[in-house]
């Protein structure tokens, strides 16, 4: 029988400790998202160029079109249920991410898990700018064809971006930092919109396509399938992992969301249509799509940016380039601009705020030069093997102890204390069984990515690099946590 002692009406209470504390990071007084809000938000973070691009990159394994699809259809399913498990003690806590944390960690420990999920956010969210601002390019060029050769990184580049890439990257900068200013009703709002939007071109875009080519025209073969029968299961399998890994970091900080759901039952219907159900949509889309740019432009394109450009109507090229780069803005916001935002400013709540956290994150993704990191397929597969070494672990102990080690047991008021009475105070702040299962997970996750090319057997489990951190996560900390020298009490719920 679960369980979770609720904090008194008020928000912030005098017992808090300011250290711990804003009125960011503290319980929610009202909890108003339904059904839907949570259906626009998986919309916004499936619907976008890096989405579609993530997917596209499936053909490179060699797999036929059918394969691919049941390998994202099988991936989805994996996160819907994972998204269930993270969504429950943030919702019936009020608090997010960084905050439930402590349960695991430790009322200062949980910064670990903040700082490298928000360092992960600051990652994904300059790859996804830059993949919005490629859209913005093609808008640009189609109205001002002169920009064209600014658009040449070799003649007019920096950092391996072009000048007009620049341009492009540091406008939607601006532009998500000024959405994200207005606080979460304001992106509440946002991505009410952006998820269906982008819906509505994908199947104008598919539509056109289809148009011209005619129904007979489709064929799913795209690619040189070099992996039939039994020897397509290990790829399959693959595939799947990669498209954990692409929503790995949203699933793991899903709570950030969950906790403004009304209800828990609100939140599973939510994630049901807008992830198994919205997602099938989505992949039939991406692949029939991706089919018939075949014959109508004589090659294959898995960029929707390009597909795109292609067309011959200059309306219908901004109309369709725009509304790609504000799905993208969308989903850049929901899950790599608020995560970090509650992250750092858990940190050190009295001198971050929640949007100097998100500011944060914004300033870091130029650093990273993130154009860089999502290049081409190879890449791709290479930055979601490495993030998810990360992230798995984490997500690991994090399901571990809410459900097995607390049995869904959280007393909020004593994630906002630095009393050593407190229930998750534990050695000076630290939960030592969770960092070190953390290091563990992700030194043995990222191994395989790092050796790939060099030892045999490691390209193979590079793909599954969130699993096998996740499943140390799950194994190793129950056993930590109850057993040996690292050992802790359970405490009791009052």
């Amino acid at each position: 029988m679960s369980e979770t002692v609720a904090p008194p009406a008020e928000a912030v209470t005098p017992a808090y400790d300011p250290r711990l504390t804003n009125a960011d990071l503290a319980p929610l007084e009202k909890q108003t998202w339904g059904v839907y809000n949570i259906f626009a938000f998986w919309m916004s973070d499936v619907h976008s160029v890096g989405g579609y691009v993530t997917a596209g990159s499936l053909f490179a394994l060699g797999l036929a079109s059918w394969q691919v699809l049941l390998a994202l259809v099988l991936g989805i399913a994996v996160v819907h249920l994972f998204c269930n498990l993270v969504a429950k003690p943030s919702q019936r806590t009020g608090v997010p991410y960084p905050v439930i944390s402590r349960v695991a960690f430790g009322v200062l420990g949980a910064n670990i898990p903040a700082v490298i999920r928000g360092l992960i956010a600051v990652a994904w969210y300059g790859i996804q700018t830059y993949l919005a601002s490629a859209a913005l390019d093609v808008v640009l060029i189609k109205l001002f064809p002169g920009l064209a050769r600014y658009a040449v990184a070799a003649d007019y580049g920096f950092l391996g971006l072009s000048a007009l890439g620049w341009g492009s990257y540091l406008v939607l900068w601006v532009l998500q930092a000024a959405v994200f200013w207005r606080g979460m009703e304001s992106i509440r709002k946002f991505i009410d919109f952006c998820g269906p939007a982008v819906y509505v071109v994908m199947f104008v875009l598919c539509g056109y396509l289809l148009a011209r080519a005619g129904w007979g025209a489709i064929d799913l073969n795209l690619t040189t399938v070099t992996h039939t029968g039994w020897s397509a299961v290990p790829v399959m399998l693959g595939a799947v992992a990669l498209v954990v890994s692409y929503f790995s970091a949203p699933m793991l900080n899903f709570g950030d969301f969950a906790r403004y759901g009304r209800s828990f039952t609100a939140i599973k219907r939510g994630n049901l249509l807008g992830l198994p159900l919205n997602f099938l949509v989505f992949s039939l889309l991406v692949v029939v799509t991706a089919a018939l740019t075949v014959p109508v432009y004589g090659e294959l394109i898995t960029d929707p940016v390009q597909t795109v450009a292609r067309i011959d109507n200059t309306t219908a090229i901004v109309l369709g380039a725009l509304t790609f780069t504000v799905a993208t803005i969308g989903i850049n916001i929901v899950a790599n601009f608020v995560s970090p935002a509650f992250d750092f400013s858990n940190v050190n709540p009295r001198k971050i705020s929640w949007r100097g956290g998100g500011m944060i994150a914004a300033v870091g993704s130029l650093v990273i030069t993130p154009w860089n990191l999502y290049n081409n397929p190879q890449v791709i597969h290479y930055t979601l093997e490495t993030l998810g070494a990360c992230v798995g672990p984490l997500f690991g102990v994090l399901i571990a102890d809410y459900y097995r080690v607390r049995r869904q047991r959280v007393v909020v008021d004593d994630l906002f204390t630095l009393s050593p009475r407190g229930s998750y105070w534990y050695r000076r702040g630290y939960n030592p069984a969770a960092i070190v299962t953390t290091l563990v997970g992700a030194t043995a996750a990222v191994f395989p990515v790092l050796t790939a090319g060099d030892i045999t057997g490691m390209y193979t489990a590079a793909q599954y690099s969130w699993f096998i951190g996740c499943a140390i996560g799950l194994i190793a900390y129950p056993i930590l946590a109850t057993r040996g020298p690292l050992r802790l009490p359970v405490p009791e719920t009052p």
